[in-house]
């Protein structure tokens, strides 16, 4: 499991009720596992940083 910063934890949330535009269009892709069959996870706290979307299984992170 990935450390992170707790205090993090509430902003991601935030993030993700605000996501933009570009955002909603690429999760509404990631999310139903359409790219490789691939699972993600939006605004997604690492260490001291949130990232926008986070493939745990390929350690892939997209940050916009």
């Amino acid at each position: 499991m990935l450390k992170y910063n707790p205090n993090l934890k509430q902003s991601a949330r935030r993030l993700r009720k605000e996501m933009t535009p570009s955002e909603r269009k690429l999760w509404a892709r990631l999310r139903t596992r359409q790219l490789m069959d691939t699972q993600f996870y939006r605004q997604k706290p690492i260490g001291n940083y949130i990232v926008d979307f986070y493939a745990p299984k390929s350690k892939l992170v997209v940050w916009t």
